[in-house]
């Protein structure tokens, strides 16, 4: 069975485009655009390993999105994406987070 990470982020083609990008990963991929579906995610998924977030998001949403996170699911990793990279920087960093995190390598 594939692990499987949660993306959360605004841009509505977040999972499919990243996806798409990064079909050499053997992973599975979840979306989520918002705290309900971050919620909705978790507590759905028991297989989610990690939790990865765009840099789209206002700080004090992201410190409710991971409490919120970190509450539901301790068991997950959470990791935040750089602003400074944008929305092109996100594959990059998807990558480098599953290689070292996730696959372990």
């Amino acid at each position: 069975m594939k692990p499987v990470v949660l993306l959360v982020g605004r841009l509505p083609g977040i999972v499919g485009h990243l996806a798409d990008e990064l079909q050499d990963l053997p992973v599975e991929w979840l979306g989520a655009h918002d705290r309900a579906e971050v919620a909705r995610q978790l507590e759905a998924e028991p297989r989610i390993v990690t939790v990865i977030m765009g840099g789209v998001y206002a700080d004090d949403l992201r410190g409710e999105l991971i409490h919120e996170i970190a509450a539901l699911r301790p068991d997950v990793s959470i990791h935040l994406k750089d602003r400074a990279s944008g929305p092109g920087g996100m594959a990059d960093f998807v990558r480098k987070v599953v290689n070292g995190i996730v696959l372990g390598g």
